[in-house]
Formats: structure tokens, sequence, C-alpha cells
């Protein structure tokens, strides 16, 4: 099992899921793996990442 990020997005945003892209992330926290694609998006701002265990989704 590699690293995982909990990340939601950024407010009045909807962020495409790397494995899925017509499913989005949104305002509800998220577990997703730390691949280039996730960091990137959280470097600029279009997710955030949140506490673990706030409201955590599913992958």
């Amino acid at each position: 099992m590699g690293v995982k990020l909990y990340v939601k997005a950024a407010p009045g945003l909807r962020v495409p899921r790397e494995d899925a892209p017509r499913r989005y992330i949104t305002d509800r926290p998220e577990s997703v793996p730390a691949t280039a694609y996730y960091l990137r998006r959280l470097h600029n701002g279009e997710l955030v990442s949140v506490p673990r265990g706030q409201n955590e989704g599913e992958a």
C-alpha cells in the first residue's frame, strides 16, 4: 500500500479523479494516492489537504 493523501477540492471547484475523470473530488474529503497528478493539483491550489479522519470518504 502506497502513501495516501487526504484531500478535498478548493471552495467552488470540482477536480476530476485521476482514475475516473468523469467522477469528481468535491468538498467531501477523500483518500487518494500520492501521485504526481494529485500533488500537482495540491500545489496549484485546486485541492486542499485535510486532517485524517475529518469526514473521510472512500477512495
